[in-house]
């Protein structure tokens, strides 16, 4: 049995929630969602809940349990209260700025980098060496902050580069003279 699956996903006053056959629909003050579950998975609303169980006791089914369920309380919490992700840039000279619709990131290379926003998403650089990423969609918010992270990922010798906030970096000795 799956302990996260298990659990029904409660809705709360502010967000509506509609199950037609396998969508799940989620209506609340951030926006709306929706998602599609697979066959395998039953989906049922009673009494301001939603509850999630396998049709059958296959592994596939049972697999997918706990992931559906976890995905479903991403669209009730995405729409109640969205989702944030916040980077950290280390290295002299390295920064970011808002530039229009598009986010200008100096990291030392010879030439800016440019990134441009993508629908649902928002930006914004509080200070200088800090990036705030918000949305209602948990996925493509961590899907954005993993690809302006890979721009210039973190370097275990010196630290620099952009990392995740609260990120850990082992960092490495440089070679020494015997």
């Amino acid at each position: 049995m799956s302990r996260i699956g298990k659990k029904p996903v409660a809705v709360p006053k502010s967000v509506t929630a509609t199950v037609d056959g396998q969508t799940v629909t989620v209506k609340g003050p951030k926006g709306q969602l929706s998602l599609t579950l697979v066959d395998d998975i039953e989906v049922k609303l009673e009494d301001g809940s939603i509850s999630v169980s396998p049709r059958s006791d296959t592994k596939r089914a049972r697999s997918m349990w706990g992931m559906s369920r976890s995905l479903v309380e991403n669209l009730v919490l995405g729409t109640t209260n969205g989702f944030s992700r916040t980077l950290e840039i280390t290295g002299v000279g390295y920064r970011a700025a808002m530039d229009g619709k598009s986010l200008k990131l100096q990291l030392g290379y010879s030439h800016d980098v440019f990134y441009p926003i993508p629908d649902g998403i928002t930006i914004a650089c509080p200070k200088p060496t800090e990036i705030t990423i918000t949305g209602i969609e948990k996925d493509r918010v961590g899907q954005v902050a993993a690809e302006i992270r890979a721009y210039r990922g973190p370097e275990p010798y010196k630290g620099k580069g952009i990392r995740y906030q609260g990120e850990f970096i082992q960092r490495k000795e440089g070679k020494s003279k015997k």
